[in-house]
């Protein structure tokens, strides 16, 4: 059968989608998938894999992939990053069977993607981005689909899109945020830049950005014009929100955690999703907040999101004729609804004071009695100081390091070479050289490599033994081994 593209792969294979799942790390497991489809979405997307890892790794594979195999989880997009085109298109072969496309991350922003140089990062290399989707439009049984982010420039998306196209992808789907726009400065999606790109190229594209609610969906697809309409952040707060309902938090809670006793998945995965749906709740109850965190078993978060529940069942008996949310929430905090992520400067009103006031900590605050002041810190810094009160995180008082002469990273105390260890094992194997500081002894090594070779020589001829000679051949190499 001839490999379907452009429209017609939309119509057929992914049964003309409109509500999607977006590719979530460690969040769009097959759990997840299967709730979201019993609650309104048509296709989903797997959680970004790593082509290398999923190429090399078999355990990789039946985690993320083969292990999760589930008629009811159709249409699915795996996607990969990946910044060579033989590995990506050899991970895709081993992926193919188990989806009906596959789909290149061009969109992730995250530091982790800039350091392994994949994601939005590559989006300046066209010649590269040409060549791999080249050679999977050719080598695939399955289309090649791709996520992007858009540049600043109208122009400048639309010829990016238009070259991804000529490439053969089949599918775009455009997030209508440039690759800085991210966390606090997410700010608003570029719808624009979305239409834009919808009128230049001729198959399909999802746009992606801005939605929270079924009438942002349709809104979109109204005002841009495109096929489908993903999710990511809104899907995770309400995984009804294809179905434009606000279901009570618990009934989605609860429902997840069934799937999650038939298909199981890591608990990071399963408390995350718990954090996501009961957010505004949590906001109110810390002390459970504190407990999911700390909890290690399955049944122990089924026991938290219980008493979340009768919590919250118990503040709907007391609740008195008339009242209204709080904290300016469309709904109470029991229904699922969007987050509205605050900006640099609402984030800092929501840390400060005023938060203190209400009893309520912010989402990444810290309060520091010590010196009066109010310092904000990571969910990662906060953790380390409940674990360890006396924790200090003044970068003044962190030790200061001599600089490797090289690279600039940290040097080791003993190295001879005055480097880090990186750099010392490279300038050492091209030098044949020993430093004891980092446990490198190439020098040491080979002198005794070329004393063995002498040693072989001598008994496998007693001749040369007898007679004391060696020859000229000989004599050099044991010259050169021992001027090191």
């Amino acid at each position: 059968m001839p490999k379907l593209r452009g429209e017609a792969f939309w119509r057929e294979t992914l049964r003309s989608a409109h509500y999607v799942v977006a590719p979530m790390v460690d969040q769009s497991e097959l759990a997840w998938r299967l709730l979201s489809r019993r609650h309104g979405a048509q296709l989903c997307y797997t959680p970004m894999l790593h082509a290398q890892v999923f190429l090399r790794d078999a355990n990789y594979r039946r985690e993320n992939l083969y292990g999760e195999a589930c008629p009811e989880d159709r249409p699915l997009i795996v996607q990969f990053c990946a910044n060579d085109p033989e590995v990506f298109v050899q991970a895709a072969l081993l992926a193919q069977d188990y989806c009906d496309a596959i789909d290149l991350n061009l969109g992730c922003p995250q530091m982790i993607a800039k350091r392994g140089h994949y994601g939005a990062f590559l989006q300046e290399e066209w010649d590269l981005l040409q060549r791999m989707i080249l050679l999977a439009n050719e080598k695939l049984s399955v289309p090649i689909t791709c996520k992007i982010r858009v540049f600043p420039e109208i122009d400048k998306t639309v010829k990016y899109a238009q070259m991804l196209e000529k490439a053969g992808c089949q599918l775009l789907t455009v997030h209508g945020r440039t690759k800085e726009q991210k966390g606090p400065l997410a700010g608003v999606a570029s719808w624009e830049h979305i239409q834009a790109v919808r009128k230049a190229v001729s198959i399909p594209v999802f746009a992606n950005g801005n939605i929270q609610c079924l009438s942002d969906v349709e809104e979109c697809i109204r005002k841009t014009g495109v096929h489908g309409v993903m999710s990511a952040e809104g899907n995770l707060h309400n995984p009804a929100l294809f179905e434009g309902r606000n279901p009570l938090v618990w009934e989605m809670a609860e429902e997840y955690l069934e799937i999650v006793q038939k298909y199981p998945c890591p608990l990071s995965y399963v408390r995350a999703h718990l954090f996501k749906l009961w957010h505004h709740t949590l906001q109110v109850y810390q002390q459970l907040r504190e407990e999911l965190a700390k909890v290690k078993t399955l049944e122990g978060i089924v026991d938290v999101n219980r008493e979340l529940k009768l919590r919250c069942q118990e503040e709907i008996a007391n609740q008195r004729e008339g009242e209204k949310p709080k904290e300016g929430l469309p709904f109470f905090h029991w229904i699922c609804q969007p987050y509205i992520r605050p900006g640099p400067k609402e984030r800092c009103k929501e840390n400060g004071a005023s938060g203190t006031e209400k009893g309520v900590r912010g989402k990444r605050a810290l309060e520091e009695e010590e010196d009066g002041n109010s310092e904000l810190l990571s969910k990662n810094k906060q953790k380390k100081k409940l674990r360890n009160p006396n924790k200090s995180f003044d970068p003044s008082l962190k030790p200061k390091y001599a600089k490797c002469d090289q690279c600039g990273n940290p040097k080791g105390n003993k190295c001879v070479f005055n480097m880090c260890r990186g750099c010392c094992k490279k300038r050492a194997f091209r030098e044949t050289a020993d430093c004891p500081g980092h446990g490198l002894l190439f020098k040491t090594k080979y002198e005794k490599s070329l004393s063995w070779q002498s040693s072989q020589r001598v008994i496998q001829n007693p001749e040369i033994s007898r007679r004391g000679d060696v020859d000229v051949g000989e004599a050099a190499v044991l010259k050169e081994a021992g001027d090191g």
